[in-house]
């Protein structure tokens, strides 16, 4: 009998299939897949963040956080990693909160994050016009701002099939011989910034013995801004030995923001409740990253790096954050082929 022609569905379900298996196709001359389901890891991972206000007259301070060291265990399922990390010098932290998740395909990439932190600054340096006032006010504690971020980085690898990604930053290939890619990706932040004034300028006032005034640009209570972005770059990953890869990534962003301030009204007088601008400025990201990894074990060290801008009207600002993780584990439940030969019946 002949065989029944298969339904809309089944014909529908056979090519998404061979769109999915046409999307995952490697070269095998350059990539070797990962042979195992499983990974467990343990990773170290230190924080840097920076935060630079400017205003129009050329006043700048730059706040960062303390630095935070954790380390946590992972588990991976293929090209998902999932953790969760403890900081290494206080159990108990009521004012730094943040998650980063990112997830590699040959394809695509993705990066989320959400920070959160507030009363936990101190001052870096800060500036009015010519005039350095960073011996004065350096490493003073300020509990006056709270920043806030949050959003995603979508990326598109074109040369997918001898360039990996995975390889680098979640060890489920292995890249064998160098190659490199063109980067183009999207992506969307939103960010949230308090500030205390009157604690800025009284504590600028008292360390500085009156000699520094703080500029009205920084009268405002809070700024909220949305960032949509465009993005492009080229990522490299460098097979130096065998087992070995350095990968690095560069990527610069066309960012559109759109920003709302809530000012000081009362300080003023003003006959406004606050200000709206929209503006273009460029973002970066970068990501470093060494590995060893003989398909078992696997060790190495990454760095990832996001910068933003606004630059517009009465101040502009400058966050910078990032991680510097390391980390090693193994990889376990070894994969088996759905189309091995089955054997003869006698």
């Amino acid at each position: 009998m002949p065989a029944a022609k298969p339904t809309r569905w089944q014909a529908f379900l056979d090519k998404a299939y061979a769109v999915v298996k046409e999307f995952n196709r490697i070269d095998r001359n350059y990539i070797t897949p990962q042979k195992y389901n499983y990974a467990l890891m343990l990773q170290g991972t230190h924080t840097y963040e920076r935060y630079t206000l400017r205003s129009n007259s050329g006043q700048t301070f730059t706040f960062a956080p303390k630095p935070s060291i954790k380390v946590g265990p992972y588990f991976g399922w293929r090209w998902i990693f999932l953790g969760w990390q403890v900081d290494v010098k206080s159990l108990r932290s009521d004012t730094r909160r943040e998650f980063d998740l990112s997830l590699y395909s040959s394809h695509i990439g993705i990066d989320i994050f959400s920070r959160q932190t507030g009363k936990g600054y101190h001052i870096k340096s800060a500036y009015k016009g010519n005039d350095d006032y960073t011996k004065m006010l350096h490493g003073m504690d300020f509990d006056g701002i709270e920043v806030g971020i949050r959003g995603y980085n979508l990326y598109y690898i074109f040369n997918h099939k001898k360039f990996s990604y995975p390889a680098a930053f979640s060890q489920s290939t292995m890249q064998k011989r160098s190659a490199g890619s063109a980067l183009m990706g999207i992506g969307y932040t939103h960010h949230k910034i308090k500030l205390n004034h009157d604690r800025l300028r009284s504590m600028v006032a008292r360390q500085t013995n009156n000699e520094v005034l703080v500029d009205s640009s920084f009268n405002f209570n809070e700024v909220n801004y949305t960032d949509a972005s465009i993005s492009g770059g080229y990522a490299y990953n460098y097979a130096f030995a065998p087992n070995w890869l350095f990968a690095a990534s560069l990527s610069a962003a066309l960012g559109y923001k759109r920003s709302k301030a809530k000012v000081d009204r009362d300080l003023f007088n003003l006959p406004f409740r606050g200000f709206n601008f929209q503006n273009l400025n460029i973002d970066g990201v970068g990501r470093f990253g060494l590995v060893w990894n003989n398909m078992r074990w696997f060790a190495g060290t990454s760095v990832i790096l996001h910068t933003y801008n606004y630059n517009k009207g009465k101040f502009s600002t400058n966050n910078t954050f990032g991680s510097f993780n390391v980390y090693a584990g193994l990889n376990f439940g070894e994969r088996h082929s759905k189309h091995k030969k089955k054997k003869r019946q006698p």
